[in-house]
């Protein structure tokens, strides 16, 4: 790497954590958003000597990256219409939002921050086109000016605020609360894993609230209620042999995580994907599984538990 590399480099690290979840916002998919911020960096350090010092500098790689990702967003074609036809969705690791998390930071700043990574949030936003996913994103998560968005997306104030009304709206209808984690968390997801092993369906079922829904993306398919739910994990994973995977914590989103290791053809346990689950009241809500063991590396999990 000659001396521009090294000093392009160092110039631009500081801003990688918050461009990478910028683009995980955009995308819905950590992958993705890989992709998309190479791109970004591709095309600044092709930019650089145009760059004029008239913004920050964070805001001119946020341009160039929100631009990159509509362009990925309009690759995929067309927007789903419900959050099950989120094909491409993938957990972020929490040791990632770690990195932007400020220990002197304002309480509340960092639940909202929180907030706007939540799963459900994330695959909300993936229902909205292109422009209103950045323009919402941008105004209410990164609270740019209304006259800055414009001048990126190269419309008009009014135009935004409309969009922004817009996205709001399907957000509203999409989306509850989100809250931070607490020790009744942390009890379920130890009840969770203690049924979990001892292939206890019932006890495993108690934890399930009546409307429960388990996703797995990139499947369209969403299984609802305590019942279904449970005859489930009864019947599919390894036949119902739950004792077989061992499930090893970890942290996506905000919220409790297990990654699952099955047992292959020779009895040795394998990273085979990642369960999201979030709870409400003491209760789980919801279990979004990620059949992915790429996703290991991503999460800083070993191959073998």
């Amino acid at each position: 790497m000659d001396t521009g590399d090294s000093a392009f480099r160092e110039l631009v690290t500081p801003h990688l954590p918050a461009l990478h979840l910028h683009a995980y916002r955009m995308l819905g998919s950590h992958h993705d958003a890989e992709d998309a911020i190479q791109e970004t960096l591709l095309r600044a350090w092709r930019g650089l000597p145009g760059y004029q010092r008239r913004a920050p500098l964070r805001h001119w790689l946020m341009r160039i990256a929100t631009t990159t990702c509509l362009k990925a967003i309009e690759r995929r074609g067309r927007t789903p219409a419900t959050t099950v036809e989120v094909a491409w969705l993938e957990p972020y690791p929490d040791r990632l939002l770690d990195r932007l998390t400020d220990a002197d930071a304002d309480p509340a700043a960092i639940v909202d921050q929180r907030e706007s990574v939540a799963l459900a949030f994330i695959t909300a936003l993936q229902l909205l086109p292109g422009t209103q996913r950045a323009v919402l994103i941008l105004r209410d998560v990164l609270s740019w000016p209304a006259a800055d968005v414009a001048n990126l997306l190269d419309t008009t104030v009014p135009a935004v605020n409309s969009a922004l009304q817009r996205a709001r709206a399907t957000l509203a209808n999409a989306t509850a609360p989100t809250r931070p984690l607490d020790d009744r968390d942390k009890t379920v997801l130890e009840a969770f894993l203690d049924a979990w092993h001892a292939c206890d369906i019932p006890a495993l079922a108690a934890l399930l609230r009546d409307d429960a829904t388990l996703t797995m993306p990139p499947q369209a398919i969403q299984i609802t209620g305590r019942d279904a739910v449970a005859a489930f994990f009864a019947t599919v994973p390894a036949s119902g042999r739950l004792d077989t995977i061992r499930l090893r914590v970890t942290a996506a989103n905000g919220h409790h995580a297990v990654a699952a290791y099955l047992p292959d053809d020779n009895g040795a346990r394998r990273g085979y994907g990642i369960m999201v689950l979030t709870t409400h009241h003491g209760a789980i809500t919801t279990i979004t599984g990620f059949p992915d063991p790429t996703l290991f590396p991503t999460f800083d999990l070993p191959p073998t538990p």
